[in-house]
């Protein structure tokens, strides 16, 4: 028995919108969770946790922007695709980047506004000779391995966009008051291209 084309396109946008979602929550989680734990060089020898969004800044609208952009990828024409594709892979990048950052060299610069905070003292130099150690959770990981599926998604999007199904005339009401007798010309491909469709089609 052959498999429904038709179906094999939906499942394949479908999976390319999954992991990018999926993956921009992961993001969103991990930055409210413990990404490190300091020991500071005090008499009182203190430990303090540090948040994914204070190790790494970006996460939190990076993983907003991937949420986003996930679910608009759903409902755009083909031009987009393309276009939220590469932006998917770009985000996806530099979220796995800054996560492994954290979670292979534990950088001193990542728990400075922490240390900040609870100790009155700044500066990455006086940080660092306050700071005894510094020791990481599992969420850096977890996080790299969501930022990988948000690059993942974008290339399925890149490799697969152009046999996905239409968005379908709820999200093509531009078309509907064009009048079908005259031919289509410039304005037209232009408020094609503006709706995300692709005008050569």
């Amino acid at each position: 028995m052959m498999a429904d084309p038709a179906a094999s396109r939906r499942r394949r946008r479908t999976l390319a919108v999954l992991a990018i979602l999926v993956g921009g929550a992961i993001g969103i989680i991990g930055s409210t969770q413990p990404w490190l734990d300091v020991v500071l060089r005090d008499g009182a020898q203190r430990h303090l946790s540090v948040a994914g969004a204070d190790a790494v800044s970006v996460l939190a609208p990076l993983s907003l922007a991937a949420l986003a952009l996930g679910l608009a990828l759903s409902i755009v024409g083909r031009v987009l695709r393309y276009v939220f594709g590469v932006l998917a892979v770009g985000l996806g990048v530099g979220m796995t980047a800054a996560s492994l950052r954290i979670a292979l060299g534990r950088p001193v610069d990542a728990v400075m506004s922490t240390v900040t905070e609870a100790t009155g003292i700044s500066g990455l130099g006086p940080v660092a000779q306050i700071v005894e150690t510094i020791a990481t959770t599992p969420w850096p990981a977890v996080n790299a391995a969501a930022a990988l599926l948000i690059v993942l998604g974008g290339v399925l999007c890149l490799v697969t966009a152009h046999t996905w199904p239409g968005s379908g005339r709820k999200y093509r009401q531009g078309t509907v008051g064009r009048d079908a007798r005259r031919p289509h010309d410039a304005i037209d491909s232009w408020d094609d291209l503006s709706r995300g469709e692709d005008p050569t089609r």
